[in-house]
């Protein structure tokens, strides 16, 4: 918890850390993050796939058993629905239950039955169903009815089906069938439901490897880009903790050089000024010395005018968008002249610049004029400001003493921000700022940002 003065004379209190000074993330941190969702993902998206996949085979597995009752059906037991057959009689039924033995009962076909329309079963392979009659359900009796088929998993709780309680689970397929004599019947097959889940399983195990493995080479392929991003992340993370410590160290240095000027400039002007017409109240000064001491207490407030216009400009700049660059420029070429430096000023092509653009080029030239008329020495200067092939240009070029570019970064970091904090400025927006100078040949600095 942070205490800092309030305004009221008491203590404001910030919970919390600043911004600034939160941790940043790890590319590491970020990189685990990411792979481990990706892993969710994977596992979540396996799951499924190894549902649907099973479901899939399942259900072809199942449409399976059906095509093989409806074949063994037509193929098998209808040419051998004989009249005696129907009519139960021994010898018919032997030679039909051997008949289902050798072409029909193999494999996960372990239990076969013949109905007639009233529930009464006149074959099984459980000769203790022979007999016997059974209420048939409804899909049972549509599909005896229309002679067609359907398939469901067997209710061993059903009295019909007591026999096969030790296959445990069955799907039993029906069949709609005609005797020779015309009268429909139906026959039903009884596969083991263990063969229909192996087969969704198998189905899965060939589906498993191509779907996974695919799967967990984009996840693999997805890493690379992952950590790439993470380092694009953390860079933009310390490039904005960087503009942040500039703009707070710009910001003071700004405040510290208003007070400064309004200090040795405005107030040592008006100080002055104030002793000046005390003593020529309190004093018996003839015409000609007060007309002399007006005249150059006018000069002085104008002066003073137009030193604290300058600092307005700097504090609030004018309306870029309402009076164009041009003209804010001529405003900070002014400031110059009132110091004694003769400017050049070539704007023609400075106007009908995108707002935001503008604003750049115009941060810039009052940081460098400002250094211009501190450091320099110089007697002239050229500040111009053009648009061409997408992009506007700002120059300023000077006379004065110059400086070893090499100490350059040496300036930045003794306290000099003010270039190092508009160069970031237009890196962020895409622009860039060049500095040419050498010792007694003058500083040419030029600005460019995208339009």
């Amino acid at each position: 918890m942070v205490k800092r003065p309030g305004w009221w004379g008491g203590e404001r209190v910030r919970h919390g850390r600043p911004r600034s000074e939160r941790e940043p993330v790890s590319t590491a941190g970020l990189l685990v993050r990411f792979t481990a969702a990706g892993l969710i993902v994977l596992l979540s998206l396996a799951a499924l796939i190894a549902y649907i996949a099973r479901q899939a085979g399942i259900e072809q597995a199942s449409e399976s058993a059906r095509q093989v009752t409806y074949v063994t059906a037509r193929g098998v037991v209808e040419p051998r629905l004989t009249a005696e057959v129907v009519a139960g009689e021994p010898a018919a039924l032997q030679a039909f239950d051997t008949a289902m033995r050798r072409y029909v009962l193999q494999g996960s076909l372990v239990r076969v039955k013949l109905w007639n329309e009233s529930g009464k079963i006149v074959y099984s392979d459980e000769s203790r169903l022979i007999g016997q009659t059974f209420p048939l359900g409804a899909e049972e009796i549509e599909a005896l009815r229309v002679q067609g088929s359907a398939s469901e998993v067997s209710d061993l709780s059903r009295p019909e089906n007591r026999f096969e309680i030790p296959y445990e689970k069955l799907l039993e397929v029906y069949v709609g069938v005609r005797a020779a004599n015309g009268e429909p019947m139906l026959f039903e097959a009884y596969f083991q439901y263990q063969a229909v889940t192996e087969a969704g399983q198998a189905a899965w195990q060939r589906f498993a490897p191509p779907s996974l493995g695919a799967l967990l080479l984009l996840e693999l392929v997805q890493i690379p880009f992952a950590w790439s991003l993470a380092r694009r992340v953390q860079k933009q993370q310390r490039d904005r903790a960087r503009l942040l410590q500039h703009a707070v160290e710009a910001s003071d240095a700004e405040r510290r050089r208003i007070a400064g000027e309004l200090h040795d400039g405005v107030v040592q002007e008006l100080t002055g000024l104030n002793y000046a017409l005390d003593a020529m109240r309190l004093g018996n000064p003839t015409e000609g010395q007060r007309a002399e001491l007006i005249a150059d207490s006018a000069s002085r407030l104008r002066g003073s005018i137009g030193s604290l216009r300058s600092l307005l400009v700097d504090i609030y700049p004018p309306n870029l968008a309402e009076e164009g660059l041009a003209s804010a420029l001529a405003e900070l070429a002014a400031g110059l002249e009132r110091v004694g430096i003769d400017v050049r000023l070539e704007t023609d092509g400075a106007e009908q610049l995108p707002p935001a653009a503008a604003a750049l080029l115009f941060r810039a030239a009052q940081e460098i004029i400002r250094n211009v008329a501190a450091h320099s020495g110089a007697r002239g200067v050229l500040i111009s400001a053009d648009r061409s092939d997408g992009v506007a240009r700002l120059v300023v070029d000077d006379d004065g003493r110059g400086f070893d570019e090499s100490r350059l970064d040496e300036r930045s970091s003794s306290g000099h921000l003010g270039l190092r904090s508009i160069g970031d400025l237009l890196a962020e927006s895409g622009g860039m700022l060049t500095v040419r100078a050498a010792p007694g040949q003058g500083t040419r600095v030029e600005v460019e940002v995208p339009v």
